[in-house]
């Protein structure tokens, strides 16, 4: 199978787009040259046109595809051929996105990731939409087949067959559709997404009000005058309009990314549906689940709100940074542990916070950021330009203890039977749930600083990522990580027992 034909028209299309602005100025620039005659530089562009056409056809014939059997096959490369056999049984995810162009040329990009790959392993850049669709349909039903086949009638391992099972029985949420019938499990509804886009802001930027004010002052005092009072308020209003303007940014941003999302259960898999200008399906395994992460930004967290991510082994699209999904852009926070209780079902612990020796630390961290902020705003006064109110800085000492006090109460672990929780961050809160039967290391490490006050972090790594318990007491740092080894050990014999009595 080939790609479609209009691939050749949007190639060009794309680079002619790309390359327009630099082929007029470099049109431009020849031109004004007294010796060199325009029409050898109309020429040349004529040629280069004809050699990126004949290139992009030859492009179009020499790249085929196929699924033969167990493998997909694919053949590509103009001046150096490409062949390449991904077996069915390692693609991880079909992701299929389209831009504006492809959506009104009726085509589509389709990307393979396979297990285990940090790049997309395959590529096929423009074909029809339909086809995309039935292509990504077929490869998951033969990813299924195959795994059923090496498994004797059971998925991945007991694991898989419970996370489809723990899905499949949530009622109302997830509603049980086992089969290729597919139910909408979440719609994030224009409502939501509206709210989405205004909580998406980073209250962090809101800095630029005191940073941008003192650097605008001087600016606009050969404008104003020497009306101080004035220049002041104007450079605080200028510094209020650009914090306002990345908000609306950040707005912008969030609703064309998650315009129209929508989360679909189809047999073992959740699918995803989302993008306002380029348009994205693909789906998240659910048997290579890694981990749950459920994040919630000072704004969400003030609402109410919180956001889902679903983290898989590898990579899994253009969805993903790190190998990481969303699930649920937002919801309220109960919603969201509800949801994803019947994806991978954890209990409700307590969190064990640090010491509050790690509580003195985060303090003097902050007041040592804070002088080093004062320095540079003296130094700046001193050697270059006067810097107005070069001594605010040190008012932010009054706030370290405050921001080491939320820092403190913001991490924390919790283990149970069969999962380890970790939570940290006040700016955006993780808490991220890992199945025992997930963990591949364990480690205990401590900075410097952190042996002078016997603290050290828990490092729990997985094949999606690692999550870090942060500034325990040393002692207590290594029985956490004692026992989630043992019970990692513990949940990896359970499940080969599972399938050895299958």
């Amino acid at each position: 199978m080939r790609l479609h034909p209009l691939t050749v028209v949007y190639r060009i299309g794309r680079r002619a787009v790309n390359l327009g602005w630099g082929v007029v100025v470099g049109f431009a620039g020849a031109a004004s040259i007294p010796f060199v005659d325009r029409r050898l530089i109309v020429v040349a562009l004529a040629l280069a046109l004809l050699v990126l056409v004949g290139y992009e056809v030859a492009r179009y014939r020499r790249f085929t595809y196929a699924l033969a059997g167990t493998t997909l096959e694919l053949r590509s490369g103009v001046l150096s051929r490409r062949e390449r056999e991904i077996p069915i049984e390692r693609v991880q995810n079909v992701d299929v996105s389209r831009t504006i162009g492809q959506r009104v040329l009726g085509l589509a990009t389709v990307r393979v990731e396979t297990a285990g790959g940090g790049d997309t392993e395959a590529v096929l850049e423009c074909v029809s939409a339909a086809a995309a669709e039935d292509l990504q349909t077929e490869l998951r039903r033969l990813k299924r087949a195959a795994a059923a086949a090496n498994a004797d009638g059971v998925t991945e391992g007991s694991n898989g067959v419970r996370a489809g099972g723990t899905a499949g029985s949530t009622g109302d949420v997830v509603g049980g559709a086992m089969d290729d019938a597919s139910e909408v499990i979440f719609d994030l509804g224009h409502r939501r997404l509206l709210l989405a886009s205004a909580l998406s802001f980073d209250v962090r930027l809101l800095s630029v009000v005191f940073v941008a004010q003192p650097v605008v002052q001087p600016l606009l005092a050969p404008l104003v005058g020497d009306l101080a009072g004035v220049t002041t308020v104007v450079a605080l209003l200028v510094a209020l309009l650009t914090a306002v303007g990345l908000w609306l940014a950040s707005a912008a941003r969030t609703f064309a990314r998650y315009y129209a999302f929508r989360l679909v259960r189809a047999g073992d898999d959740l699918r995803y549906e989302r993008g306002l200008g380029r348009r994205y399906t693909g789906t998240i395994p659910l048997e290579k689940l890694q981990t749950l992460a459920v994040e919630e930004t000072a704004l969400e967290r003030a609402f109410g709100y919180a956001s889902l991510s679903v983290v898989t082994a590898g990579s899994v699209g253009s969805n993903t940074t790190g190998g990481s999904a969303a699930a649920v852009p937002l919801a309220t926070r109960a919603d969201v542990f509800s949801l994803a209780r019947d994806l991978e079902p954890f209990a409700d612990v307590a969190m064990e916070r640090p010491p509050t020796r790690a509580r003195e630390r985060y303090a003097i961290r902050y007041a040592l950021g804070v002088g080093g902020l004062l320095a540079l705003t003296a130094a700046v006064d001193a050697l270059f330009t006067p810097v107005p109110y070069a001594w605010a800085p040190a008012l932010l000492l009054v706030l370290a203890p405050v921001a080491a006090h939320l820092q403190w109460r913001n991490v924390g672990v919790a283990l149970t039977d069969d999962h380890a929780v970790v939570r940290r961050g006040f700016w955006t809160r993780r808490t991220r749930v890992l199945p025992h039967d997930r963990v591949q290391t364990a480690a205990v490490s401590a900075t410097l600083f952190q042996r002078r006050r016997d603290l050290a972090s828990v490092a729990i790594d997985t094949a999606g990522g690692d999550a870090v318990a942060p500034d325990y007491d040393a002692a207590r740092a290594r029985e956490i990580r004692d026992r989630v080894v043992e019970r990692a050990w513990a949940a990896v014999g359970a499940r080969r027992d599972a399938d050895d009595s299958h």
